[in-house]
């Protein structure tokens, strides 16, 4: 062939694949070449994402009876998640919750001297699609623009998912500002919730990938000039990319052979000062037929529909009309400082968190923390499970909210999780709730932790007092799941399941709310007192009287102990105002005073018990179990408070915002714990490897248990600035969020090496963000501030123990 024809036919071939798009095979040019299966395999160790999640998104859906049904009123269940880190797209799951399909999708843009990867050379803004007069978000879908540090682009981009469909719709705008500007988009697939077992094709205009029972199609509006399938690291495209300026070797496939698997598709240039818009979709399904078919028909139904119906405008439902079935909304936006910003997106971050296969299973977030440091190489949930505890904070945010659906079906929820001979491999005592479930209700982690054994008879307590459960159901639910909870907590029993043999006998917990040390914790005792107290009031109603005083009896005699067993008369901090008289964060035997070690966890050894206090100790407040002014209260907040205290043993940090006037309190869980970077190396927790250097930062709810305390005590003293209250504890809280308004697990506190993230002070680490206790407790502070008085304080234990 001459030159002439050759070059003639290279251009014939070019417009065609321009014209129509998406074509069953990769456009190549004079410098490329095309051979069917990528080499490489497996490529590079694939890892989960970054944590520190500014923006999470699903579809709203209805329930009907209880369940989440395609009959039902909103149509076809969407089951796919999004989360936004660092300006781009990390983990989307679809199937349950924490099944994750990708690992991040991202732009490399090529101008005429330069290679820019976009979450490293850009500038990134978090923005919500639709907000109303007073800019609070009315639905999950966000406008996020990444700017070029230098003014060469612009990228924004739009993320939301399609309520009837198993999709995710991404809209992308480049502007070229002073450069032709060249946009290649890269994905990493994580198909099945693992990152090295995916194959990868490109075909029927598609790019694909597969594990198992599961695949991921990717389609675009776009009229894509060329792409490339490959392993990570090894043939994906961007070596070539990086070292030739082009991509001139293209795959098809990656073949037989399994491993961590991307594409990388070539876009068409942007000319200086234009403007260049595409549509992308993810489609999901249990092969490549499915997945194809459910991108190929949210992109025939149109960004605008899509939108429309996922914000619930018009006879549609979306996330407008579960913002409308909120009544509490209004009055407690008028507490907040911001207007109402964060409680609008606590809301729906709040219910966003639940699986839409098992009704009612909440998780704790949908993140992994440190997850671009962690191996993704098996299935893991990482914080995208059920925790009882974390569920009740949920549970009582909602209700908070004047949502009286979810927290019922919440509730229901619960009896999946609770050990019985129904949990397969399980012998002994039945009654207690599992430690951590998968949303199925598989067991992840085993220990005995009492403090959720009491919490769900807490919230049946609620759910009974407000009307939403009558006492006929109250009663129901007496004998089939709360009965046994009681008893639990009374007689405790053995316990088997999988490594856990032991013996339990209350109130001597196996672990506490941190999950890392066995003894008589003042957090968890709050937490049996109120649930045996709410036992004994539902007891009676079901006519159980004898369980009913069996019930109190535990309750008072756990009471009357608790001093003896948690509180220190000699503890080693003393403090400026401290008299070495304080609750302990937990005692491993009966001698509170004895100074015993504790178990070595996260790699820091506690040769002292009495050097660890924590803020367990006001549960005691919040639950009503203790005055506010009771004297072991009063005696143990010099301590909790010293701020003298080696950063080792301390608690309480101080934080200013630019531009913010005042200084805002935060806590840490409890003094010498290692979950958190560390600070020689200033590596996160999971990269410094259980480092014996690693310290966990300030948890920004801890700000909100401290705002729930301080009403409490001006309530008690008559002496109530609520004022004073709101721009100490909710203002801080509403600072501790990041732009996308994700309140965090943890915040940089300034100590130690901070070369590895470069956090700001007060900014939220790459522990998981949005944590749902975080919010949770933010939305019940607010109500709490509302109502005058404290949300989750058990009227009937405030009864028996507060005089």
């Amino acid at each position: 062939m001459n030159n002439m024809k050759k070059n003639l036919l290279a251009v014939f071939i070019g417009s065609s694949l321009l014209l129509s798009g998406c074509s069953d095979k990769p456009a190549s040019t004079d410098n490329t070449s095309t051979v069917a299966v990528a080499p490489g395999a497996p490529g590079k160790s694939a890892v989960w994402a970054y944590a520190g999640k500014t923006g999470i998104g699903t579809s709203y859906e209805t329930y009907t009876n209880g369940d989440y049904n395609d009959t039902g009123a909103s149509g076809t269940i969407s089951k796919v998640w999004f989360s936004i880190a660092q300006g781009v797209l990390t983990e989307t799951m679809f199937g349950l919750i924490h099944e994750a399909q990708l690992q991040e999708l991202q732009f490399f843009i090529k101008g005429s001297d330069f290679l820019d990867e976009e979450k490293k050379d850009t500038v990134s803004s978090t923005h919500y699609l639709t907000t109303d007069a007073q800019g609070r978000p009315q639905s999950l879908a966000y406008k996020i623009v990444n700017k070029d540090k230098d003014g060469k682009y612009e990228i924004e981009k739009h993320f939301f998912t399609d309520p009837d469909s198993q999709t995710l719709m991404m809209r992308v705008i480049v502007r070229a500002q002073n450069d032709d500007v060249t946009a290649y988009l890269y994905a990493n697939p994580a198909v099945a919730n693992t990152g090295s077992n995916d194959s990868a094709i490109y075909s029927k205009g598609a790019w694909t990938t597969t594990d198992g029972n599961t695949s991921m199609s990717l389609k675009t509006s776009a009229q894509v000039t060329q792409s490339t399938v490959g392993f990570e690291g090894v043939s994906d495209g961007l070596d070539d990319l990086k070292n030739n300026g082009a991509l001139s070797k293209l795959y098809t496939s990656t073949g037989d052979t399994k491993g961590n698997v991307a594409f990388t598709l070539e876009l068409p240039a942007v000319k200086k000062g234009e403007t260049a818009q595409w549509d992308f979709v993810l489609g999901f399904g249990k092969n490549e037929t499915e997945s194809i078919a459910a991108a190929d028909k949210t992109l025939t139904t149109g960004y605008d529909k899509v939108l429309a119906h996922y914000n619930g405008d018009g006879d549609a439902i979306g996330w407008q009309d579960f913002l409308q079935k909120l009544p509490a909304l209004e009055t407690l936006s008028a507490t907040a400082t911001d207007g109402g910003k964060l409680l609008y997106t606590s809301a729906m971050v709040l219910k966003a968190q639940e699986d839409k296969t098992h009704a009612g299973a909440f998780i704790a977030s949908l993140s992994n923390p440190w997850g671009d440091t962690k191996p993704a190489e098996q299935s893991a949930t990482g914080y995208k499970a059920v925790w009882p505890r974390d569920f009740y904070q949920v549970a009582m945010a909602m209700l908070a909210l004047g949502d009286t659906e979810s927290p019922r079906i919440a509730f229901e929820y619960l009896q999946q999780v609770q050990a019985s001979d129904k949990i397969a491999g399980y012998t002994g005592t039945p009654g207690w709730f599992l430690q951590k479930t998968h949303v199925d209700g598989e067991p992840e982690w085993v220990g005995v932790q009492l403090d959720q054994t009491g919490m769900p008879l807490m919230l049946g307590w609620r759910l009974w007092k407000e009307g939403i459960l009558s006492d006929a159901e109250i009663a129901d639910w007496y004998k089939k799941m709360l009965k046994p909870a009681a008893d639990f907590l009374v007689d405790g029993g053995a316990v088997k399941i999988m490594w856990n043999d032991t013996t339990i006998k209350p109130p001597y917990t196996q672990q506490e709310r941190w999950e890392e040390q066995q003894g008589y914790s003042p957090s968890t005792t709050a937490a049996v007192i109120a649930g045996l107290v709410s036992a004994s009031d539902i007891a009676a109603q079901a006519g159980d009287t004898e369980s009913a005083a069996k019930y109190a009896a535990a309750a008072d005699k756990y009471s009357s102990e608790l001093e003896a067993l948690t509180y220190t008369t000699s503890g080693s901090l003393t403090g400026e105002l401290g008299n070495s008289n304080y609750y302990l964060r937990i005692n491993a035997n009966d001698d509170p005073n004895d100074k015993g070690a504790l178990d070595t966890r996260n790699a820091q050894v506690i040769s002292d018990e009495s050097q660890v206090i924590d803020g367990g100790f006001l549960e005691l407040v919040r639950y009503g179990v203790r005055a506010a002014n009771d004297k072991h209260i009063l005696e143990t907040l010099p301590e909790y408070d010293n701020q003298q205290l080696p950063d080792l043993l301390r608690l309480k940090y101080e934080f200013t915002f630019p531009g913010v006037e005042g200084k805002f309190p935060g806590w840490r869980r409890y003094g010498i714990d290692g979950y958190g970077e560390d600070v020689q190396t200033g590596f996160g927790y999971v990269e410094a490897n259980n480092s014996t250097q690693g310290r966990g930062r300030v948890w920004p709810f801890f700000t909100g248990e401290r705002g729930h305390y301080e009403l409490q005590l001006a309530k008690t003293n008559n002496s109530i600035d609520m004022e004073k209250l709101r721009n100490t504890y909710v203002k801080a809280m509403e600072l501790f969020a990041n732009e996308g308004m994700m309140l965090p697990e943890q915040v940089w506190d300034g100590v130690g090496n901070n070369d590895a993230y470069h956090y700001a002070l007060g900014e939220g680490t790459n522990g998981a963000t949005p944590l749902a206790w975080t919010h949770a407790e933010y939305v019940k502070l607010l109500r709490s501030y509302s109502d005058g008085k404290v949300w989750d304080r058990n009227a009937s234990t405030e009864a028996r123990y507060v005089k």
